[in-house]
């Protein structure tokens, strides 16, 4: 008889059995590339149809910038030390939004976990204020804090927040009853079950909180500051690229969006990577493929 593809003998190249939604994926030659090779000729292929546009459609070079110029400009830029500064700068707002978030997000779901008020407070806010884009509050933060990093630090940490506390608090109300009983009968209760028990069951619903949240919060930054422009004597990338489309200087605009698309890119790899070695290894959370 053969072998399911969803049975448990079936393994994969590292010795392990494959998640059901690869082991369910239709077969052939692609498939069985190394998934760095797979995806590299995938970008090659980006590359080249983007190159073929921009030779073949005959669009000005006012409007549009094929890879090479964009190269140029990208290796211009990284050598005067201007996209390396201004993404810098970005980087840094945005870790302090994020961190500011993350710290109120721990703080909020405890308290919504642990007591009705807390819960009552955290869904009627978080209902009125996640669907609103944090950009749009922009205008009162310049009103509240003027024209600082404070601005663009809040509407970030804003951006941040609510998705976070929607993953989290999912993640800690769809704790395993029997995860709950055992800690009950061990003596845990109020905040010491939700520490020892529901914070380390949310895990995976707080690395995926952390992935939106993170998203949210780097297109808000860019956003921002594409409004704001420089934060006292520094912009960041969107200051960069909406001077560069000032100037018409158009293979700087896009070798702002690369870097941001490169970032963009790492980041998710480095969250991947946190949820192989931890929730995947753990047996949280199905893995996908590497």
């Amino acid at each position: 008889m053969t072998a399911s593809t969803n049975s448990p003998d079936v393994l994969d190249s590292s010795g392990e059995a494959p998640p059901v939604a690869v082991a369910a994926r239709t077969g052939g030659p692609w498939s069985r590339l190394p998934t760095w090779l797979r995806r590299t000729v995938v970008f090659a292929g980006l590359i080249g149809l983007w190159q073929l546009y921009a030779s073949a459609s005959g669009v000005s070079s006012f409007v549009f910038s094929g890879p090479w110029e964009v190269a140029k400009a990208l290796a211009e830029g990284v050598a005067s030390g201007e996209i390396v500064t201004s993404t810098l700068t970005t980087l840094r707002l945005l870790g302090a939004g994020m961190g500011i978030g993350i710290l109120l997000t721990l703080v909020m779901t405890v308290l919504a976990t642990t007591t009705t008020l807390g819960d009552d407070v955290l869904t009627l806010v978080s209902s009125m204020v996640n669907p609103l884009p944090s950009v749009a509050i922009l205008p009162l933060a310049m009103l509240w804090f003027g024209l600082t990093d404070t601005a663009l630090i809040f509407v970030t940490a804003n951006a941040v927040l609510w998705p976070m506390t929607v993953s989290v608090g999912m993640g800690m109300r769809t704790t395993p009853a029997t995860l709950v009983m055992v800690g009950r009968n061990l003596g845990l209760s109020g905040r010491r079950l939700t520490r020892e028990v529901m914070m380390p069951a949310a895990l995976p619903h707080a690395i995926a909180g952390l992935k939106t949240g993170w998203a949210f919060g780097w297109r808000t930054i860019i956003a921002a500051e594409l409004v704001f422009g420089a934060a006292g004597s520094e912009g960041g990338l969107g200051f960069f690229i909406n001077n560069a489309r000032y100037y018409a200087l158009i293979p700087d605009v896009f070798a702002g969006l690369v870097v941001i698309a490169l970032i963009g890119v790492a980041l998710d790899l480095v969250f991947n990577l946190i949820e192989r070695r931890t929730v995947v290894r753990w047996g949280m959370k199905e893995g996908t493929s590497a």
